[in-house]
């Protein structure tokens, strides 16, 4: 009896010590692939460090200061933003509101748009659907600023501007306009170029989201009386594509506060003609590398980044996953 209590102990002890090892080994396993994850994302935080975070915090330092690039920076605390609310009148009528109605218009259109267009493919074949989703997302690749050479033929100011000619044939115009240069139309046609460029990285997240969504999640809606396309959208794929629709945002947000150079392509000076295609980005453009106003420039640039960040959490807020 005696000897059957001493195997079974000597059993429990093996059973312990191979436990024990196979903790270690896992625990052993762990330890690899954290390593091998943070080799992997290394490369990504030091270019983001270094690229992103560093120049960042530069900006917000130099903000404080006044720099011209050739003498240091001289600390001036606030008076940069002071100088931003109070006296450039430049940025509070023109610059300012230029960038809110572009924002407001581009951003959510652009949006908007991205989405329905990326509805609509989802509903045909394979083949047409690639081909179609090249075609709108062309003008993001070649980019918005490149393709500009086209649209200053269309809104050229001569008679032989494709609009112009156009107005002028059916009688609606008596003499060209000089679209690019005329405050009146220089900012309708920068947000209808933004617009017809917005199908970008956003368009193609919708698209993949709507195209992996659960087809059992259509049948059983089909089944508890969803009876049409669009009460599919509104109550199946908006819900469970938010990640895409977020991202989609977020991408929208950035890309109307940050493109400011298609209205300098356009009007082809900065600041454009009687600031009326002016943006944030463009003011940041003039103080900085035109007039060598480093620490302005920087105090307008975080002006810019604190509306990007404020309207980021907006839409984060509006798509997070409760």
């Amino acid at each position: 009896m005696a000897a059957k209590t001493n195997k079974t102990k000597a059993a429990q002890r093996e059973h312990a010590r191979a436990g024990r090892t196979v903790g270690k080994t896992k625990a052993a396993q762990r330890e690899h692939a954290n390593k091998a994850a943070y080799a992997f994302l290394a490369p990504y935080v030091i270019l983001f460090t270094i690229f992103i975070i560093i120049p960042m915090l530069v900006a917000i330092a130099l903000s404080f200061t006044s720099y011209d690039t050739i003498q240091a920076p001289t600390f001036k605390g606030f008076l940069n933003y002071i100088n931003l609310l109070t006296a450039d009148d430049i940025f509070m009528q023109k610059v300012l509101p230029n960038t809110i109605i572009y924002a407001v218009i581009v951003g959510p259109g652009g949006y908007v748009l991205s989405f329905l267009v990326a509805w609509c493919l989802a509903q045909l074949s394979s083949v047409p659907r690639t081909i179609l989703t090249v075609i709108f997302y062309s003008p993001s690749m070649t980019g918005a600023v490149s393709m500009t050479v086209l649209w200053k033929i269309i809104f050229s100011g001569d008679q032989m501007g494709y609009l112009n000619s156009f107005l002028m044939r059916l009688g609606v115009i008596d003499a060209p306009i000089i679209w690019l240069v005329d405050a009146r139309y220089l900012l309708p046609i920068i947000i209808i170029v933004a617009l017809w460029s917005s199908m970008g990285v956003g368009f193609l997240a919708m698209l993949a989201g709507i195209l992996n969504a659960d087809e059992e999640i259509y049948e059983a809606a089909a089944i508890d009386g969803v009876k049409n396309r669009f009460q599919e959208m509104i109550y199946i794929t908006i819900p469970t594509m938010k990640p895409q629709m977020l991202f989609g945002a977020v991408m929208a947000i950035v890309g109307a506060f940050q493109n400011g150079a298609i209205g300098v392509q356009l009007a082809g000076t900065n600041p454009t003609p009687n600031y009326a295609g002016q943006l944030i980005v463009n003011h940041i453009e003039d103080y900085g590398f035109l007039r060598y106003e480093m620490g302005y420039a920087a105090a307008v640039s975080v002006v810019l980044l604190l509306m990007v960040f404020a309207f980021s959490k907006f839409f984060g807020r509006l798509f997070r996953e409760d």
